[in-house]
Order: structure tokens, then sequence, then C-alpha cells
């Protein structure tokens, strides 16, 4: 690779890591190509990417904003999973490592924050956008719907007894 190439490289880094709401940081030795394409095209599904990336462009790219502490997650070989939903990476990525051995979660980067595995599980744990969309928009629903049903009820008692005198003079 030549420096060009690093400097490419490490430009999408920075961008990864301004752009992803939380980098999911993995380990992957042992895991064949089938198992990470499987990891990939799962993760494809929930918006969230995989990419192997090389430690030294990683520490050049954060640049020491993370600290020792994130620093310390980029040894060996590493993968990192990211999107810009915060949660939906650590799903993915903590429901791989359940059903793989060889697939490890080291810790995730959340902008300047830095969460060890117990905190990725803890982060796979949240509603991902569209589920705290979906929530917010039943919360706002439930009181125009109790509203409209209050308001109606007036108007369909009047009904029922008009029909109840209809009937009763019908028969």
């Amino acid at each position: 690779m030549d420096r060009a190439d690093k400097a490419q490289s490490i430009e999408t880094l920075k961008g990864v890591f301004a752009d992803a709401g939380a980098v999911v940081v993995t380990h992957y030795m042992g895991l064949t190509v089938a198992e990470m394409t499987d990891l990939r095209g799962r993760l494809r599904k929930e918006g969230a990417s995989l990419k192997v990336v090389k430690n030294t462009l990683v520490q050049k790219a954060l640049n020491g904003s993370v600290g020792e502490a994130g620093e310390a997650l980029f040894k060996g070989p590493v993968a990192i999973a990211y999107g810009p939903d915060v949660s939906a990476a650590a799903k993915v990525s903590t429901q791989y490592a359940k059903e793989n051995d060889k697939f490890t979660l080291v810790g995730a980067l959340m902008g300047d924050t830095v969460l060890d595995a117990a905190g990725v599980g803890a982060l796979a744990t949240l509603p991902t956008l569209d589920e705290v969309r979906s929530q917010l928009i039943g919360l706002l629903n439930a009181p125009a719907t109790k509203i409209a049903a209050v308001v109606q009820a007036p108007a369909g008692q009047l009904a029922r007894v008009f029909n109840a005198y209809a009937t009763k003079d019908a028969a």
C-alpha cells in the first residue's frame, strides 16, 4: 500500500468515525469467507457495514481523540461494524457473536466515548431509530384517538336513542 492509498484509507476511516452512530470493534480470527459474507449481509439488511481495518491506519485516523482506552481496542485482527443508527451494528454483531465462537466483540466507540464488550451488549438492547419513531407516533396518536372517541360518544348515544324510538313506533 503506497502513501496515497494510506492517506485515502485514513480519510475514509475519519469519515466512518465521524458519521457513524457507533463503531463496534470486533475480532474475526478464524472466520471463513462464507461466515464473513453472511455477517456482512446481515449488517447490510440493517443499514450497517463491516470493514476489516489496519490498526495503524485506525490509530492515525483517530489521532488520539479517544485516548489510550480507545486505541487499546485495536489490537490483533480487527474488523469494525458501523452504521448511522446507534444500535443496528451492535445488535447484529452481538447476535452473531452468540452464534459463532470465533467472532468476538472487543468494544465500541461512540464519538469520544469508549465502551467495553458489556457496553456493546447494553447498546444492542436499545431500540432502533425506527422503533423509537413508531413508539413516539403511537404515543402521539393515542390521545387524539381518545379525544375522537369522547367527542363521537354523545352523537352515537343520540343515534341509538332515535333508533330505539323508531323501532318502538314501528312495532
